[in-house]
């Protein structure tokens, strides 16, 4: 990305500076993910069972990926309620009408 397109942005973690680079209009993004990440460091470090900045960070990134993975969608399973939606869907169309031998799904590829 050019440097045009960049802003050097400066965001307070764990009470330290940090100096990054963020693509224009994103600044606002980008200042909710700092406090995020300086909110769940706080909560770590002041449980007082970690010590050390790395493995603050560490756990915090852990934590915050944990808890992103669990908010997706199980695409595997909105795909077999999609089948089986289509499925008694199409048993009460006339067949010119049913989409089965229309709709392609991907077995077992999350989106």
């Amino acid at each position: 990305m050019s440097e045009e397109k960049q802003k050097a942005l400066t965001v307070t973690i764990l009470d330290r500076e940090y100096r990054v680079a963020c693509p224009k209009g994103q600044e606002h993004q980008l200042r909710n993910a700092a406090n995020t990440l300086n909110d769940k460091m706080q909560e770590i470090r002041d449980t007082g069972k970690v010590f050390g900045i790395e493995r603050i960070a560490v756990m915090a990134a852990l934590n915050l990926t944990h808890e992103l993975l669990q908010s997706r969608p199980d695409n595997e399973g909105e795909q077999q309620t999609l089948k089986r939606l289509t499925a008694k869907i199409d048993s009460v169309l006339p067949p010119e009408l049913q989409t089965s031998s229309q709709l392609q799904f991907e077995d077992d590829k999350p989106f």
